[in-house]
């Protein structure tokens, strides 16, 4: 057994195996900040209003920036756009924490936060591109599993780990600056240590390349179940953004501090980012569409309810809650195949198809937080949780029209199949 072929067994295309570590520590260092840089922001001086529409900003540019990568790899090549998101990240968090954050200037903070929000998406989802270019269609859900295993781990695990361990050691201003190390060395990992060459797809120059770009949005009218699964990646995690806003307060309430809450928190993602490895085999094996509308649709409409009951039911009970969040977080890592689903709906664009798969995981940032900002002061906790779940439910009918050709549960059904009318 040679170690190139174990890989692509469990599902690391070895061709570009050292681009999934590279990612890993990429997301490390632009996720250590996420669980300070707001609560730390306000206790220099500045507002809860001047920090959310900074973080505002940020996720408006992420998703941007998210919306387009696929497409700028098929008209330049997945390096270069890699590189380029590795540049924007550098510059805009130096500019931010050497000239913003050190000295609280609000106006400089604002520019270079969005700046800096455009490196990942380019950087991390450009490389989820080059994933389904190479990998065989057979293989892909593990594929996309462990990308999301190796996207999560380093963002909310990896980053929030070493954060912990750094401000306290470091302080936060050289966390901070800390941050451009590892992206760094995962750029080292992901651009340099992994050989393969993606090359643009696209021959296209001058307005052509704007025409190009254009395709980035207008794939949803020539394919439209890329447009409704766009929808679906939306309401993927649009309660992983909402319940940090209410749902705390809420807990409270039935003795379950804000303390043992991020306790559950982080079982929450420890769970998702296992079952990502899991649900991307169960993809392959039970079909990638299967595998989204029944463990992700109905089992995160499911627990999302629980997660609100739950304590109504049995109090504050810490084990409890944990067990309902675990399987919550198992839920959400459903979706999962649904980055192997999308680019499988297309022949030849996609590219473009991921764009709007990329766009969706933007949008998550701050449409979660909006419904509850829209919803909450009219119907409560109880209305906006009915709210998510309900839209979850409605991610699964959604599904029913997102099918792959002669309604094969993947790829290589199909395959099979068209070997059977072959003979």
């Amino acid at each position: 057994m040679n170690s190139e072929n174990f890989l692509d067994r469990i599902g690391i295309t070895s061709k570009i195996s050292w681009g999934f570590l590279g990612v890993l520590i990429f997301m490390m260092g632009d996720g250590l900040e996420l669980a300070f840089i707001s609560p730390y922001l306000v206790d220099q001086g500045l507002s809860v209003t001047h920090v959310s529409a900074l973080v505002t900003g940020y996720g408006i540019m992420i998703a941007v920036a998210s919306w387009f990568s696929g497409v700028l790899i098929d008209m330049f090549g997945a390096r270069k756009v890699m590189l380029w998101g590795l540049i924007a990240y550098i510059v805009g968090h130096s500019a931010f924490v050497g000239f913003g954050v050190s000295n609280l200037d609000y106006i400089i903070m604002l520019p270079t936060y969005m700046m800096r929000g455009i490196g990942y998406p380019l950087f991390a989802y450009g490389f989820l591109v080059w994933i389904t270019y190479r990998t065989p269609q057979k293989r892909l859900g593990k594929a996309v599993g462990w990308f999301w295993f190796v996207f999560s781990g380093g963002m909310n695990v990896l980053g929030a780990g070493f954060s912990k361990w750094a401000v306290e050691h470091l302080g936060y201003i050289n966390t901070l600056w800390s941050s451009i190390f590892w992206v760094l060395l995962g750029a080292l990992f992901a651009l340099v240590f992994n050989r393969d060459k993606l090359e643009r797809v696209s021959t296209s120059k001058g307005i052509d390349q704007v025409k190009e770009l254009a395709r980035g949005i207008t794939i949803v009218i020539r394919e439209p179940k890329v447009g409704v699964a766009g929808i679906v990646r939306v309401i993927n995690q649009a309660a992983q953004y909402a319940f940090p806003v209410f749902l705390p307060t809420y807990l409270a309430a039935y003795g379950i501090p804000t303390t043992t809450w991020l306790g559950i928190w982080s079982a929450i993602f420890l769970s998702n980012i296992a079952f990502n490895l899991i649900f991307g085999v169960v993809g392959d094996k039970l079909g990638w569409r299967n595998t989204i509308m029944w463990i992700g649709g109905v089992g995160c409409g499911v627990f999302t309810l629980l997660l609100y009951y739950t304590p109504q039911i049995i109090g504050g009970n810490l084990t409890v809650m944990t067990i309902v969040g675990i399987l919550w977080g198992a839920c959400l890592a459903g979706y999962v195949p649904i980055s192997a689903l999308v680019p499988s709906l297309v022949k030849e664009e996609k590219g473009a198809a991921m764009s709007i798969l990329n766009l969706g995981a933007g949008l998550c940032v701050f449409v979660g937080p909006a419904i509850v900002t829209v919803f909450y002061g009219l119907v409560g906790a109880v209305g906006v949780t009915w709210i998510l779940s309900g839209l979850y439910f409605a991610s699964t009918i959604m599904m029913i029209w997102v099918k792959l050709p002669n309604n094969a549960k993947t790829l290589d059904d199909i395959g099979k199949s068209e070997a059977v009318v072959a003979d």
